[in-house]
């Protein structure tokens, strides 16, 4: 479906510049945009490739074995269907870490494969169990410690001072986390005393 908004939004533009007169804008928007998404997209790669090196050693070194021994407790009270050793509680933990280091690309797969196991727990219906739903606003709100990607944008475009937004970036994916989960957590109980 969006695939034929942006064909339609595309085709319209074309035919309003057509009118108007304005192909050539069109044109060297086109190109001008085409040539900045290249340069962006290689800004973003050195940063991504040093974070996923640093996730690496991370990984090798144990630390995100300790992370995610810490993180547990906390997971499995809002899990509480998830069983302890199942799969989808290690790609919950892994999505979360990475989604805090602010590897989104990295976490993607991570959330996915959750959804997936988290899926096969509610024995594979199309409806979304109570942890699909909890996972779904936690990994939005998603709590980032290092915005990695917002960094390398703003280091890209030449900031004076990149890393400033680190702090409030804690503070509100802090708040948006907590905000998601009492959402949650209000329309879970709101639709259980109901039923």
């Amino acid at each position: 479906m969006v695939n034929y908004i942006w064909v339609a939004m595309t085709v319209i533009g074309i035919v309003f510049a057509l009118i108007n007169g304005n192909m050539e804008a069109v044109n060297k928007a086109v190109f001008d945009g085409a040539k900045e998404a290249v340069t962006l997209c290689i800004g973003l790669i050195s940063v991504l490739v040093f974070w996923l090196g640093m996730m690496k050693i991370a990984e090798e070194s144990g630390l995100l074995r300790k992370l995610t021994k810490f993180f547990r407790p906390l997971v499995k009270v809002l899990f509480p269907d998830v069983p302890a050793n199942h799969p989808a509680m290690g790609y919950i933990l892994s999505n979360m870490i990475s989604n805090m280091f602010g590897l989104g690309n990295a976490a993607t797969p991570l959330g996915i494969k959750a959804m997936e196991e988290l899926k096969k727990l509610n024995g594979g219906k199309n409806e979304a169990s109570r942890s699909m739903v909890t996972f779904l606003a936690i990994n939005t709100a998603s709590i980032t410690i290092i915005p990695t990607t917002v960094i390398a944008i703003r280091i890209n475009y030449h900031s004076a001072s990149p890393t400033e937004i680190v702090v409030p970036t804690i503070i509100a994916t802090i708040l948006s986390a907590i905000g998601a989960v009492l959402i949650d957590r209000y329309f879970y109980y709101r639709r259980r005393r109901k039923g």
